[in-house]
């Protein structure tokens, strides 16, 4: 992690309202995270630690208000041949209100915009609100990253489908809502005018025909030369003995093969997340209930 030039300010406005917090705009950082294949979780869990020590020893202070100015993430594979690096630059991100100092009667006092441009020159847009103070934080985001050029993805996609691109337009959209801990939404990869790099090798040939044929297959009934992929996701993140983020990608294994438009749905909300996150509270109440009335006719029965 690199924090470029940081600007560090107590906030005064939030001083005058009994609140000691402070604002930060940080110029041209830098964030690395090495995304190798890692067999304990403890690994992830130590990147994290390094991120939020090296913030925390720069400003002690609780940030009320982020500014990042031409930034740059990267997500390295080193151990892959050649090395892999999926990153995003020109960052430039506003968080506002994280602290809720300006709470009001919003649910999700915090707000989140982002703009930037991903590896392949495509166009990275996040826009979200937040409530990041509870323990397992509040919020509704979306992103979107359109028209990437989808050979700058060959690396990635050579190593982990032995795909190559010859051309094509990449596009990725998500949203997700967490609310009481429940987690919901989708990640939704799409492919416009795409054409794979032809095998040589027989045996290789003749799976890329079945791979090939099976996108076909697929391209054939969107009708618009367009590959697109849905992936939803969902999970309780309240009673977890592992890390968040690993049972987060589990969730991927119930992805399904759909077409849609290239869009954000705009179906998924912070209400949606909230609701079934008090549905699965009231089943837990239900649950505990059951349990202490058997507990009770158990000892009932001892006593006669």
């Amino acid at each position: 992690i690199n924090l470029g030039i940081a600007d560090i300010s107590i906030e005064w406005k939030s001083l005058i309202k009994g609140k000691i917090v402070s604002e930060i705009e940080m110029t041209r950082p830098q964030f690395n995270y090495v995304f190798e294949d890692q067999a304990a979780d403890t690994v992830a869990e130590a990147d994290v630690e390094v991120w939020t020590k090296a913030l925390t020893d720069l400003v002690p202070i609780d940030i009320n208000n982020l500014k990042i100015i031409d930034g740059k993430a990267s997500f390295l594979q080193i151990e892959a041949d050649p090395n892999i690096d999926l990153y995003i630059e020109n960052i430039d991100l506003i968080a506002t209100n994280l602290r809720n100092v300006d709470r009001g009667d919003a649910e999700l006092p915090s707000e989140l915009h982002a703009t930037a441009i991903s590896i392949g020159e495509g166009q990275v847009k996040l826009d979200g609100k937040m409530d990041i103070v509870k323990e397992i934080p509040d919020m509704d985001i979306g992103f979107s990253l359109e028209n990437a050029t989808v050979t700058a993805l060959n690396d990635f996609t050579n190593y982990y489908a032995g795909i190559d691109f010859a051309r094509g337009n990449f596009n990725l959209y998500s949203e997700f809502a967490i609310a009481e801990g429940f987690l919901t939404g989708y990640i939704k990869p799409l492919l416009k005018d795409s054409k794979l790099i032809e095998k040589e090798d027989k045996f290789l040939e003749k799976l890329w025909e079945g791979f090939v044929g099976f996108f076909k297959f697929i391209l054939k009934n969107q009708g618009n030369n367009t590959l697109a992929t849905k992936v939803p996701i969902e999970g309780d993140l309240n009673a977890l003995e592992t890390k968040i983020l690993p049972t987060v990608l589990n969730v991927f294994k119930n992805a399904f093969i759909s077409a849609y438009k290239g869009d954000t749905d705009n179906t998924v909300t912070f209400e949606d997340a909230e609701a079934k996150g008090k549905s699965n509270t009231t089943k837990s109440d239900r649950k505990e209930e059951r349990r202490q009335k058997r507990a009770e006719r158990k000892a009932e029965k001892k006593k006669n």
